[in-house]
């Protein structure tokens, strides 16, 4: 599934930060100029620091050049308003010149840090079209003509693309499934970075692409100050104690089977980070492959998750539920379940998976529904109770 390209010798040198304590990052700034070299005549300056992502990195060179790099993809070269790219430049890197105006985001999860950072203006074409969209800001760019639609990822309209004189494609990892579309954008100029967020082993690590993102629109700052409000919420459940409660996510597909995460996916994780735990916490640990989900026969699910505390029922897939007898109607066997006879399930809003930005939300989401004893609680900013 997952085309890896051979790692260049200046991409190995390059060390992912975490979180330091405050007398511990110069000691890391030090070591970063000790293993960072100097690119074609631009002098390495400093290196973005990371406190959970690990698919990315950027190095700064003085005069504000930024070396991107996509952990098993390539290397970009940001070069600022003005400049130019340097002589000698390795060819395997490639050049992304800012301002950006025109990118061809076909990335949805990237979408919602655009918007978060005030950067609709930078994208002119969508991967999506209007009716894919459970961002309103994004569905909005659509329906007035301010992003047009461009195609899928595997089926773009060249012609569109080139007419918009289109500066950026952000990709997901889908793109590896039509390698020939990647080298098509790559071969008319344009640079094609490929979004991996979706292998952050931490969940927050998703909503640290922010700052890539800042980078790219010169919005660090701001960048940093929204990502530093998710991980306050984090640190705030973090120091509570486990519920011990258990949780089954699910769907029911449409040939009746259950479509569950596996025990290292980031949803799962979160229920973790919440105070909960995930009712199939070892789902699919033998298997060797990037897929963070699986169909599972409802016999087996019953027999999982029958005594589950609480049930999240995901709707990106066939839509929102707003009683549980819809539930049911999917299949009776949830009646004999106990989160269904104590009434504790919930259902996602269609907006989670692409609402990237506030995972430390769902996070928060996840722990009050475990945690609170207000009967009236039925509706949190990413689930609502199923009556």
């Amino acid at each position: 599934m997952f085309l890896c390209a051979a790692l260049s010798t200046s991409m190995l040198m390059v060390t992912p930060v975490f979180v330091q304590a405050a007398g511990e990052t110069e000691k890391v700034e030090e070591i970063n100029k000790t293993n960072s070299a100097d690119l074609a005549g631009l002098k390495y300056d400093h290196s973005l620091e990371l406190q959970y992502a690990d698919q990315f990195s950027v190095d700064y060179y003085e005069g504000g050049y930024a070396l991107i790099t996509i952990e098993g993809d390539g290397q970009f070269l940001l070069v600022p308003e003005g400049k130019e790219a340097p002589d000698g430049l390795d060819s395997d890197i490639a050049v992304i010149r800012q301002p950006l105006q025109n990118i061809y985001l076909v990335a949805t999860s990237a979408m919602d840090l655009f918007c978060a950072l005030d950067g609709l203006d930078s994208i002119s074409l969508s991967g999506t079209n209007a009716d894919g969209w459970y961002i309103d800001e994004a569905k909005k760019a659509l329906e007035d003509g301010s992003i047009s639609f461009a195609g899928k990822y595997s089926a773009p309209d060249y012609e569109l693309i080139l007419s918009k004189n289109c500066d950026l494609a952000i990709e997901s990892t889908m793109i590896y499934h039509k390698p020939e579309v990647k080298e098509k954008l790559e071969q008319f100029g344009i640079p094609v970075l490929v979004e991996h967020s979706s292998y952050e082993s931490h969940p927050l690590g998703r909503t640290e692409w922010l700052k890539l993102y800042g980078v790219l629109l010169g919005k660090e700052d701001l960048a940093d100050k929204l990502f530093q409000e998710q991980v306050d919420k984090l640190k705030a459940i973090e120091d509570s104690e486990s519920t011990e409660k258990t949780v089954a996510f699910f769907y029911i597909n449409s040939v009746g089977a259950a479509n569950v995460r596996k025990s290292g996916d980031y949803v799962s994780k979160m229920i973790e980070l919440a105070g909960g735990k995930y009712i199939f916490n070892d789902l699919g640990e033998e298997e060797d492959n990037s897929l963070s989900t699986m169909n599972m026969q409802m016999e087996e699910f019953y027999a999982g998750a029958k005594d589950a505390d609480y049930i999240i029922y995901n709707s990106t897939i066939d839509g929102e539920l707003t009683d549980i007898s819809q539930m049911l109607e999917k299949s009776s066997l949830l009646a004999d379940f106990k989160a269904v006879k104590d009434g504790n399930v919930w259902c996602t809003n269609q907006n989670l998976f692409q609402e990237t930005m506030e995972l430390g939300t769902m996070i928060e989401d996840i722990h009050t529904m475990l945690t609170s004893d207000d009967p009236q609680l039925d509706t949190l900013t990413y689930m609502h109770k199923l009556k």
